[in-house]
């Protein structure tokens, strides 16, 4: 038997990077899983992949509230019902101080804030006793890196968000939960070729203390377990997968240089 046998899952951002990595152990472990994002070439490629009796893609953009309750009919209508919602789908944009547009700015926490606030909503109706949230953050909310305020902001508000959900929604049984990513192997970074993928991993592996980046399977694991009954009195936290970067830095590579 698997961990999610006969669930439902609605994962946002479903056609790549850590959201695609989730949709495969998801259906691995007995899920049907429905799959949302802007590019209905690679929604089609993912469902392709993961094969038409369990997969079902929704073109559907994250800031648009109508776009999210249209997915989330989609799956009521394919599926009957929803047990899991993964609001996976975010951005990034360098917003550096003195030299950021507002459009770029807005367009991020409408994206990685706004849009998982109504997704959430829009799948409300039909999260009964035992359903799962689950949210994406980062440790980036906290790590000050130069040039990333909207993202930051946005992830930081997410883990905020994530606390207020879960008390909303406890008396109900419904579980809200943040997975909070390290650097990891994801289209995100705009890496292109192998050599762009090493100059990046070479300098970022020097902070975390496994001296590598994550993988966007290690990732999934963690939201797998937040899906499953496994965690079924885990509520309102941030589990943080990142090699050890924000529990032990000193830890790093970079320290241990000699």
């Amino acid at each position: 038997m698997g961990k999610l046998d006969g669930k439902v899952a609605l994962i946002t951002g479903g056609n790549s990077g850590i959201g695609l990595a989730a949709a495969r152990l998801f259906v691995t472990e007995g899920a049907r899983v429905v799959l949302t994002g802007r590019n209905l070439a690679t929604l089609n490629a993912a469902v392709e992949e993961l094969g038409n009796e369990s997969a079902l893609a929704v073109q559907a953009d994250a800031t648009d509230p109508e776009s999210s309750a249209k997915a989330v009919e989609a799956a009521i209508e394919r599926f009957g019902k929803l047990d899991i919602v993964y609001a996976n789908a975010g951005i990034s944009a360098p917003t550096p101080v003195g030299d950021t547009e507002l459009s770029t700015f807005d367009e991020v926490l409408r994206v990685n804030v706004t849009g998982v606030f109504f997704t959430v909503q829009a799948a409300l109706p039909y999260l009964q006793k035992g359903a799962s949230v689950i949210l994406t953050g980062s440790v980036l909310a906290q790590a000050g890196r130069p040039g990333g305020s909207a993202y930051a902001a946005s992830k930081g508000a997410v883990s905020s968000m994530t606390k207020v959900l879960a008390s909303e929604l406890s008396p109900r049984g419904i579980r809200v939960n943040n997975v909070v990513p390290g650097a990891t192997r994801t289209p995100i970074w705009g890496q292109n070729t192998p050599e762009d993928w090493a100059k990046l991993e070479a300098g970022m592996s020097l902070s975390i203390p496994l001296n590598r980046l994550g993988e966007p399977e290690e990732i999934a694991k963690v939201a797998l377990f937040l899906a499953s009954d496994d965690s079924s009195f885990i509520q309102g936290t941030d589990i943080t997968a990142d090699g050890g970067a924000g529990a032990a830095p000193m830890g790093a590579p970079i320290y241990c240089l000699s």
